[in-house]
């Protein structure tokens, strides 16, 4: 029998918040996988592996329920690819940190990583996102090569772990960066995941919202436009 893809968390974070408490969006989250502290390979490409993220991600996975948090490092000139590909098989979840979607696909591509993570997800491991690293999990993602020229938009290539397309936390700007995302790919739909709330992304079944509504956004006539929303259950 054909193996299940693993469950997608697509978490939005809050920027404006650093917490030191239990997040009970991330402790729900991690109940829902059925397993007693499961133990969590953290990929940090999107901030350089940044070891402030690092220890701020693995404290708060920890108190929302996790076990152990281990850094599958691969943001430096020659990382240890085996050794990062023996913890993410070796972990329970795959944590994929924030940053800069951008540069952490380059790095995932660079180092062979984005093959092994598409094939962890197909043999069914869970994956959890936090703002970049949710978007790094869908489809694609927009950059400027001319920040001051909006005609320079281009679509890049993300996992494509989930099959859609999502921003995280711009609901200020009014998901400007998805609207500029949903015209160049000729995609109808994506979704706005705001502050506070999470999309899940099972491997059988509909999506769900969770924490906070989640944002649809449809193409109508070549323009963007919010379509209703996904209530948490």
């Amino acid at each position: 029998m054909k193996p299940v893809p693993g469950d997608i968390y697509l978490i939005a974070g809050d920027p404006g918040q650093r917490g030191v408490g239990r997040d009970p969006l991330l402790a729900a989250i991690l109940g829902q996988l059925g397993l007693e502290r499961p133990s969590v390979a953290y990929v940090g490409a999107a901030s350089g592996d940044s070891r402030l993220f690092f220890l701020w991600a693995a404290s708060v996975l920890k108190k929302a329920g996790s076990g152990p948090v281990r850094l599958a490092a691969l943001a430096s000139r020659r990382p240890d690819v085996d050794k990062v590909r023996r913890t993410l098989q070796a972990s329970d979840l795959v944590f994929v940190s924030g940053g800069d979607v951008d540069a952490g696909m380059s790095v995932l591509q660079r180092t062979g990583a984005d093959r092994s993570l598409r094939e962890l997800h197909r043999a069914g491991k869970p994956f959890v996102g936090l703002s970049a690293g949710s978007i790094m999990m869908a489809r694609s993602w927009v950059r400027w090569p001319d920040a001051g020229d909006d005609a320079t938009a281009e679509e890049f290539p993300c996992l494509g772990l989930a099959p859609l397309l999502c921003d995280t936390h711009a609901e200020k700007e009014d998901w400007d960066e998805l609207k500029a995302l949903l015209r160049l790919s000729g995609a109808r739909e994506g979704y706005g995941i705001p502050a506070g709330a999470a999309l899940r992304v099972p491997g059988a079944g509909p999506l769900a919202a969770m924490g906070r509504p989640v944002q649809r956004l449809r193409m109508e006539h070549g323009l963007a436009r919010l379509a209703g929303e996904l209530e948490p259950d």
